[in-house]
Parts: C-alpha cells; structure tokens; sequence
C-alpha cells in the first residue's frame, strides 16, 4: 500500500474516530512495504505535531471546504503539505506520490484538486508563512483552548511550552543496574556506533544522540536497557523502596515503572501491577518476561478494589494516574486532536475517585506516590490539594531536588526542562502506626 495513503487512513482513524495513533499505525503497518514504513510514521507524527498550522494553510488554499465523505483526501492534503513544508523529500516528488495517493483511496477524480492545492502551496508559500505567524493557533499550532489554559496556568512559560511540545522528542533509555551499570553500558553503545550521554537527575537514565531502533540497543532483547523518558524513570526512587515492602504499581501498564522498581529494590516482598485493560496487562507480563524480572499481574479496575484487593496493605503505592497527557505532546501528537476541554474535567473525576479508592490500601506510615504525565494544574496540584483537605491521615512530603519546580504540594517538571517530558510528582504519607 502507498504510504502516503496509509497515512491519510490512519490520521482520518485518529481525529475522526479518536483511535491513538499508536494502534492505528499497529492495525495498518502490516499492508504497507517494510521499507515505507518509517515514512508511514514520519507522516503521521509529523502531520500531527503541525496539524493546525497545516489546516490553516489548507483553509487559505481551498475555495469550500471538503465534503464529509472525503475526510481521507482532506488529510492527504495535510499530510502533503507536511512534505512540502518539512520533509527533505523533493517538492516535485511530494506533490506527484501525494497525488498518486489519491487514486489508491479511491479518490481518483481528485486528484487534480490535490495537483492544484499543493502547487498553488507552492507559488503562495511565503504569503501563506507571514499570515500563518499571525495567526496564534497557527504560529504555536496547538488548538485555541489548549494556548488558552497553558498561558492561564503558566503565564512565564507557556510559550516555551508550546515549543517544546514541536520539538522531536530525545530517545531516552533506563539501563537495568542488576545486569550493568550506566557507565559500563555507555562503553557498549559507543562499541555499537551510538553516541549517548548520561540523563540528569537520573542514576540509570542514558540519553541517545539520535534515536534508533530498540534491535541496535545492546543487550535490548536481553533486558539490560529498556526506553523509558527521564521524568518518567524518577518514579521509582521517588517511592524510596526498602526491603521487605509490599508495592503496588496502579495503572501499570505497559509496565516501565513496574520494571524500574523492582531494578531499584530487589529484595521487596511483593510488586502486585495492576492494570483495567487485559491487552495492557499482557505487555505488563511481556516487558517483565524481558527484563528477567517478576511481578503480580492483576487485571481490575483501581476504583473497585474490593474486586481484586486480597485485604492486605501496601506499605508503597504508585498511582500513574490517567490524565490528559499534556505532558508528552512531544512524543504524541495526537493528544492534539483527541483532547478537548471536557476532557479535563472528566479525567479529574477519575483521578479522584482513585486516589479515593487506593488510600485505605496503604499502610499506616506507608506512601502513596501521585504522578502524571500532565503540565494542567487540575490535574496535578489541585488535585493533591484536595485530597489532602479531605483526609486528615494524609500528609504531603515535600520533593525536594534539582528538577522542576514546586507546585502546590508537589513538583512539576515542564516539557523540555532538562531533556524531560513534562511530569508532576506528589508524595502522600498516611499517618499511622
């Protein structure tokens, strides 16, 4: 299948019905040649890192807008003018394959109006650049809302946020210290031809010069490294595991932070993973069974303990709470499309209604780990807060350290800050004992 069209199908699945790019791509790659697909990827994160500065550029370039059942050709167009704008393939080359893509869609009548769109592109580009620096949705392109709530939250910074969010994001691994240590495993990758350096603020964290495929990772399919962002990989010594404890990793999958943590502590009594989603569970079992490491699988709902909970405490918890993900826009682009304003307000519910739920888990002097890959204070400060003004048994335990910043009782890292995604961290104590 052409690429180019494979990729028009696969961002209609993602902004018309909501699917994540990451299982749209996995449902289609099979029908494209092996050889296209890291083109079929570039395509689709790159089309939707700059989804609205693109559509504003195809607004200006076509007299009426496209009929509903044409969505596939209107991405096409997007996507063509990706190429255009940001690819280094030839413009001549970009504008006939795109066009060409149109008859595999089955869209072969329009394909002179894809010709004429991407050359009029073309002839109109530096016009269409000065009016796109204009217009805020398009200069930043991130939709209104979003512009709106980070500069409300983030009056200082919410431009080099949204910078940071276009970036490409580094390749960041977390080397496994029970079969290497990070200065040994950088010796192995310089033997191997890649360049890396050590991550700040992490003591197993390695950064890639340029990001590769995980078979070029020493000892990857060995469990010696696993890819895992720097922000994420504070999680684990965060919840300062001792020997002996019992902890729970909620909301674990695919199960990066439940392998870090038994790295961290090997000699913890139990590690129980919880996670809603059986598919999810099953990469929880897979990214163990790779790392040579064990866990409890349990596959039930955070909210409903009393359908999977055995009635015995955990001294520790980790709550990778869902959240908008306004943190990693970096990495996916298509939280872009997929979010809107509702949905704020209906995760923060859920993330209420868990920590509601897992604090009777803990054990009296135990601690319960808040973390999100979000940069909205209502998902992250507020909610801590009010926990806390809810239960006189919880007390926050200020994160002291060289990263983020402070944020009502927790700790915010930005996107971008110290080659991090964005991340908050807020670590509850319960009194007792």
């Amino acid at each position: 299948m052409n690429p180019r069209a494979a990729a028009a199908q696969v961002l209609q699945k993602v902004c018309g019905r909501g699917q994540p790019l990451e299982q749209a791509l996995e449902h289609i790659e099979g029908q494209v040649a092996v050889a296209d697909r890291p083109l079929l990827q570039e395509l689709c994160y790159g089309t939707l890192r700059w989804e609205p500065r693109l559509r504003f550029f195809l607004r200006c370039l076509l007299r009426r807008p496209l009929k509903a059942r044409d969505r596939d050709i209107e991405w096409l167009l997007l996507l063509g003018l990706y190429q255009l704008l940001y690819l280094r393939v030839p413009p001549h080359a970009a504008v006939a394959e795109t066009v060409g893509a149109a008859a595999e869609l089955d869209r072969g009548w329009l394909k002179g109006l894809v010709n004429a769109v991407l050359r009029n592109f073309q002839r109109r580009r530096e016009t269409l650049l000065a009016a796109a620096a204009a217009d805020e949705e398009a200069a930043h392109a991130h939709p209104r809302w979003l512009i709106e709530r980070l500069r409300r939250d983030w009056p200082r910074d919410w431009a080099a946020i949204l910078a940071a969010n276009n970036e490409r994001p580094p390749m960041a691994l977390r080397v496994n210290r029970l079969r290497s240590s990070r200065e040994d495993y950088l010796v192995q990758l310089q033997a191997a031809g890649l360049h890396a350096r050590p991550l700040p603020h992490t003591p197993a964290g390695v950064i890639l010069e340029q990001a590769v495929d995980v078979t070029r990772l020493p000892g990857f399919a060995t469990g010696w490294v696993s890819v895992q962002d720097g922000a994420a990989q504070l999680a684990a010594p965060l919840l300062d595991l001792r020997p002996g404890l019992r902890v729970l990793d909620a909301c674990a999958a695919p199960g990066g932070k439940t392998g870090h943590i038994l790295e961290c502590e090997p000699a913890l009594e139990e590690v129980v993973a919880l996670d809603l989603d059986a598919g999810r569970c099953a990469r929880i079992r897979d990214n163990l069974r790779r790392l040579g490491l064990h866990a409890r699988v349990l596959c039930g709902d955070a909210t409903a303990p009393e359908s999977w909970w055995d009635g015995r405490p955990f001294q520790r918890i980790l709550l990778d709470a869902p959240c908008t993900a306004t943190g990693v826009l970096r990495r996916h682009p298509d939280i872009k499309c997929r979010r809107r304003p509702a949905h704020v307000e209906r995760i923060q519910a859920v993330q209420d209604r868990l920590l509601r739920a897992l604090w009777p888990l803990l054990d009296g002097g135990g601690m319960l780990l808040y973390a999100t890959c979000s940069v909205l204070p209502q998902e992250n400060a507020d909610r801590i807060t009010a926990f806390l003004a809810e239960h006189a048994d919880a007390r926050a335990h200020v994160l002291a350290g060289p990263w983020g910043r402070v944020s009502g009782p927790g700790r915010q890292i930005l996107p971008g800050e110290d080659e991090m995604d964005g991340f908050y961290y807020a670590a509850l104590y319960k009194e007792g004992r």
